[in-house]
């Protein structure tokens, strides 16, 4: 009996069809849980905190802060978002930028937010990283 090509291939390419699979699977999961549905560039963040008064919400930790953040965000590590949410209650009508290193513990705060009502959520694609590279200004006080 006669292997049929496509089988052939993948055991002869064990290793590429192992790395599509992941990176499939990767794409697919970042799909479905809805990672990049709420975010924002550095740019758009920006027109946002300009023209619509925008909060932005730093979620990093406290030595992360302190060596530099966006210019007014207010910090409030991810650990505590949830029991210091009444800290953020009176901003519920504006739209919330929310930043991290990269943008991963971001999108983990804003799903938070989204869930508790916070319409107008949004994770800063690439965090503070996506934001020194766009040029934009970061404080240290």
């Amino acid at each position: 009996m006669q292997t049929p090509l496509v089988l052939e291939f993948i055991k002869e390419n064990l290793p590429l069809v192992a790395i599509a699979v992941a990176s499939g699977a990767v794409v697919l999961w970042q799909t479905l849980r809805g990672n990049g549905r709420h975010q924002l560039s550095a740019a758009e963040a920006t027109l946002k905190i300009n023209r619509e008064d925008a909060v932005v919400v730093d979620v990093r930790e406290s030595s992360e802060w302190s060596s530099g953040h966006i210019p007014n965000a207010r910090h409030i590590p991810l650990g505590q978002l949830e029991k210091r949410i009444a800290e953020l209650e009176k901003f519920k009508s504006r739209p919330l930028i929310v930043c991290c290193a990269s943008g991963n513990r971001a999108a983990d705060a804003t799903a938070t937010l989204r869930r508790i009502g916070f319409e107008q959520a949004y994770t800063l694609r690439g965090g503070i990283g996506g934001w020194v590279d766009a040029g934009l200004p970061t404080t240290g006080k």
